[in-house]
């Protein structure tokens, strides 16, 4: 059994770093699910060697959390963890309840690599409304003091039309 874990747990690094070099031209998101979910089937893995069953869902959910992080940038950093260790956790336990030989790390995998792709998705979203709302604030601004400016200020100045006089010179 230890000798397959070990086994197991070799091959899928090496499938991540093999895997990793093929989805480094994918955009961010593909980027942090595989990361997720290499992540969360390592985790778990190494967490049923060291705990049983609950070490194992406490290692994919850490997996999973350690590897969305690591593949996201720093702006999405947070919301990728979190969604890739909820998603490990439970693709993990929906995963464990169906019955497949490898179902709990099949379903670690998914649950993770789908979190980690909805936290990503998520800080997107949120920095795209930050920056429009930045964008239309400072609209707002240069029109406020636009209008500040030309507030009727022409009526407001004592304004009197020039009379065109003739200028004498006197010598």
């Amino acid at each position: 059994m230890k000798f397959t874990s070990l086994l197991l747990t070799g091959v899928l690094s090496a499938t991540s770093l093999i895997g990793m070099s093929n989805v480094a031209y994918a955009d961010n998101t593909t980027r942090v699910a595989a990361a997720g979910a290499l992540g969360s089937v390592v985790g778990a893995t190494v967490g049923r060697q060291l705990g049983g069953e609950s070490g194992a869902m406490i290692g994919a959910t850490i997996g999973g959390a350690g590897g969305s992080a690591a593949a996201s940038d720093k702006r999405s950093r947070t919301e990728s963890a979190v969604g890739g260790g909820l998603g490990a956790v439970g693709g993990y336990t929906v995963g464990r309840n169906t019955g497949l030989q490898n179902g709990d790390l099949i379903g670690a995998a998914v649950g993770a690599a789908g979190g980690a792709a909805l936290g990503n998705k998520i800080a997107k979203d949120k920095a795209e409304e930050k920056a429009e709302k930045a964008r239309r604030d400072r609209l707002e601004a240069r029109k406020a003091r636009y209008n500040k400016w030309n507030d009727r200020n022409w009526q407001r100045v004592n304004y009197k039309a020039k009379k065109h006089r003739k200028h004498y010179y006197r010598d």
